[in-house]
């Protein structure tokens, strides 16, 4: 199978742009065409249906998506370790949420680095789903993730937990008075969602909701107004008071899990990665004023 043919099929179905994914993948549009046109010759089946402004997956495109995107993921990863010559460095492959790298695991990845030189890290960064699959198909050595995925043959360690508090560009500000005007709603997953609507049932519909806390915050501090936000990512702004918390809105609690098999060949690894959060480094709730 040709890794180049299933790498620009994952990117078309990514862009659903035959062109876009050509300026992505640095290839002229004929040779993504001629690549998809390959792949589909040898597996016998469209993967693409083809209209102006619309190309969707097939059913078979379907079937062959998860398989393609863990190919180039177990292909690149061999590429990686058969890559390094010195036989004393480790390579560890990590994965996480975007949330979760914004909020906690760059001091992490300085404490790794710190301690662990001879470790050669890949990070990466993917929804939960895809980080539960690569954890149990090998690609990914230890992740990260918000909500227990609970699966069969693998540790799911709690390592810590991330409080979310409201903060606000305004000061004196009561948390009915924040969620009515200028409140962005960022997207912080299931278990977030289902306790923001506990706490407050009645808010209108914000005006702006956002997937990623990194750019919810970017959007804060430019343009003004009220979010949940992870404690680590705005602790300083709050001290420089570019920031002001809504002192009487709930602390929202998330716990966050290490997921990872339990016959890995790099436990001692692990649970060393493990131990940041138990070792002095957890993430507490507590008043900034």
């Amino acid at each position: 199978m040709d890794i180049d043919a299933l790498k620009t099929f994952i990117e078309v179905n990514r862009c659903r742009h035959f062109g876009q994914a050509a300026k992505n993948l640095y290839i002229s549009q004929s040779t993504v065409s001629a690549r998809i046109k390959l792949l589909e010759d040898r597996v016998g089946v469209p993967l693409f249906t083809r209209q102006r402004n619309n190309i969707q997956l097939t059913a078979a495109g379907e079937r062959l998506l998860g398989y393609a995107e863990s190919i180039v993921t177990t292909w690149t990863r061999a590429r990686q370790e058969i890559g390094v010559e010195d036989e004393s460095k480790i390579p560890f492959v990590v994965g996480a949420t975007p949330s979760l790298w914004d909020s906690v695991l760059g001091d992490w990845m300085t404490y790794m680095r710190k301690n662990l030189p001879d470790m050669i890290i890949n990070a990466e960064v993917h929804g939960p789903d895809v980080l539960s699959r690569r954890v149990q198909e090998g690609t990914i050595d230890l992740g990260f993730v918000f909500d227990n995925p609970q699966l069969m043959d693998f540790e799911c360690l709690e390592v810590t937990t991330i409080p979310f508090v409201m903060v606000s560009t305004r000061e004196g500000l009561s948390a009915s008075q924040a969620v009515m005007e200028d409140y962005i709603l960022v997207e912080w997953g299931t278990s977030f969602a289902l306790a923001h609507a506990r706490h407050f049932p009645d808010i209108p519909t914000p005006r702006l909701r956002v997937m990623l806390g990194r750019i919810a915050l970017d959007y804060l501090i430019a343009n003004g107004g009220t979010a949940y936000m992870a404690q680590p990512m705005v602790s300083q702004l709050i001290e420089g008071k570019s920031l002001y918390m809504v002192n009487d809105a709930p602390v929202i609690k998330r716990s966050v899990f290490a997921i990872y098999p339990h016959n890995s060949e790099k436990l001692s690894q692990i649970e060393y990665a493990c131990n940041y959060f138990s070792a002095g480094n957890e993430i507490q709730a507590k008043s900034v004023n």
